[in-house]
């Protein structure tokens, strides 16, 4: 996808009613609470104003939250948002928001699990495999997921950022694969 195209599919509704589940709607609720509280601006970039407006009313519905606006910083964004839509299943609105939340958690400097606002990376955990399964499926080794994914932006790109060629020969598999506190 180019980024134009991006910007047109995340702007832009995907047609009928947006499908939600109680984890893809706990996951949100919690990412827009922890985006909240660090003081995000936006709370969650690259949906319009109507977008945003309708996932709270569904994801928080009678409770009135700004999502804000600030010039886009230099940041991999867009390349993980795109990373995300390129393996949402089913592409839907809910999923679209789902990809938008966790693009623009995954900015800040935490766990991905912690920047998102969960209780534990099995939330985390659970709501990709359910969202993003093909993606989710070549993290086989549980490597944390912000690493993961960063890993799979620079696999794309064409630059190599490991280290060793084997996970398990590399002296930082521990920080890749560690316990999230």
């Amino acid at each position: 996808m180019q980024p134009l195209e991006i910007e047109n599919v995340v702007r832009s509704p995907v047609p009928g009613p947006a499908r939600i589940g109680a984890l893809e709607r706990l996951v949100i609720r919690c990412a827009l609470a922890e985006a909240a509280r660090v003081g995000a601006v936006p709370r969650v970039r690259g949906l319009s104003p109507a977008s945003f407006a309708v996932m709270c009313a569904c994801c928080l519905p009678g409770e009135a939250v700004e999502n804000g606006a600030a010039p886009a910083p230099f940041d991999e964004f867009e390349e993980l948002l795109e990373l995300l839509l390129d393996h949402l299943a089913p592409f839907d609105q809910g999923g679209i928001w789902l990809a938008a939340v966790i693009a623009s958690a995954a900015q800040r400097g935490n766990h991905l699990w912690q920047d998102l606002g969960l209780p534990s990376r099995r939330e985390l955990s659970d709501v990709l495999r359910l969202r993003f399964a093909r993606l989710a499926a070549r993290n086989g080794g549980d490597m944390k997921w912000k690493k993961f994914f960063y890993r799979e932006l620079c696999q794309r790109a064409g630059v190599p950022i490991c280290k060793s060629p084997s996970c398990g020969d590399c002296v930082d598999h521990g920080d890749c694969f560690g316990a999230e506190h």
